[in-house]
């Protein structure tokens, strides 16, 4: 049975997410910045979070230029924040913003390339705390924000490889699976006590820098950009899915 994805004939409106307030992981780069880029030019006040200020820092000064909601910017290393951490970021946030209309889990690290028997604990740990720890800290501290909007949706990024396993994805693979587990049980939970939507999307192939790293022998422009593939991150953030929860989508067939 083939994942859902955007309707083929789907063009999102201009003004899609004009007046709402979105947060973007891994907003510095690849696919998140293109997130980052396509919610504002919608309409949204995108919020930026990564580890690199720098990178943010561009994505910032794309979306003024662009003429697009003034952004915020916030510098946080998932791999080493605390949960102390997250609570003064949702703070932070809560004074500055009513609510919180979208949350995009798109931060993610790859991990080793190996068989389990040889895997380092060390990698499966800081694969385990960015990929699963650390969307759990900001979902369970952000979720008031996002049920004090009219309606909001929380969109985890997942992986071909996080529905069916394959051998020497290890701890990436494991993450991902984790990914789907906890999206289905937070979209049971919200679905009728709430109006946060709750789904997961799989980019697919995409040229991007993990990408590359895993398929070294691949070449990259084979794959679409990022930027070619928001359709559907446009499509699940935006009320044209406000019916949909719980479901596993992927970006492109």
């Amino acid at each position: 049975m083939p994942f859902p994805t955007a309707p083929a004939s789907y063009r999102p409106s201009p003004d899609l997410l004009r007046g709402r307030t979105v947060l973007v992981t891994g907003a510095g780069d690849g696919i998140g910045r293109a997130a980052a880029l396509a919610y504002a030019a919608h309409g949204a006040t995108v919020i930026l979070l990564g580890r690199t200020e720098s990178k943010l820092e561009q994505v910032y000064d794309r979306i003024e230029a662009a003429g697009g909601p003034k952004p915020a910017l916030v510098t946080l290393d998932l791999e080493t924040a605390s949960e102390d951490n997250v609570i003064q970021l949702a703070a932070g946030l809560a004074q500055e913003f009513p609510h919180l209309d979208g949350l995009l889990h798109n931060a993610s690290v790859l991990g080793e390339r190996r068989p389990i028997e040889s895997a380092s604990y060390a990698s499966w740990l800081q694969v385990m705390q960015v990929n699963v720890n650390a969307q759990f800290l900001l979902t369970r501290h952000l979720l008031p924000l996002l049920q004090a909007a009219p309606a909001a949706s929380i969109i985890f990024t997942s992986s071909g490889v996080g529905r069916t396993g394959k051998a020497y994805w290890g701890a990436y693979a494991v993450s991902k699976f984790a990914t789907e587990g906890f999206m289905q049980v937070l979209a049971s939970e919200l679905e009728n006590t709430s109006r946060v939507r709750v789904n997961s999307l799989n980019p697919g192939p995409t040229n991007t820098g993990m990408r590359r790293a895993a398929y070294p022998a691949e070449r990259p422009t084979d794959n679409p950009a990022p930027g070619d593939i928001m359709p559907t991150y446009l499509f699940l953030m935006g009320d044209d899915s406000a019916n949909i929860t719980g479901q596993a989508f992927t970006a492109h067939p």
